[in-house]
């Protein structure tokens, strides 16, 4: 039996207890640093513990860790030169009727 000792009451204990969102909130706002390295190692071994033991947390940060990579190949991607200069056409457009609003 696996229980968290910063969430009181999150229970892990395989008798079909899932945590609550709200039981999870610390780790799923932790999950964003964990993916981009920027939480020392004690906090990063509280992550691994935690999503070791909690299929929910685990679930998002999966989904999290896809979106990440799939963000990262089509930032690698050079955007057509048309849809480019729609873009900017767009962005002056919207310049001009904030500065003249």
């Amino acid at each position: 039996m696996s229980t968290d000792s910063h969430l009181p009451g999150h229970s892990h204990d395989g008798l079909g207890v899932d945590p609550s969102a709200e039981d999870c909130a610390d780790y799923l706002e932790r999950i964003v640093y964990f993916l981009d390295n920027e939480l020392d190692a004690a906090d990063c071994d509280a992550v691994r513990l935690h999503l070791d033991s909690c299929n929910p947390c685990l679930v998002k940060y999966d989904l999290q860790r896809t979106v990440k990579q799939v963000v990262a190949r089509s930032c690698s991607e050079v955007a057509p030169h048309d849809l480019r200069e729609r873009v900017r056409v767009q962005i002056r457009e919207v310049q001009v009727r904030i500065t003249e609003g």
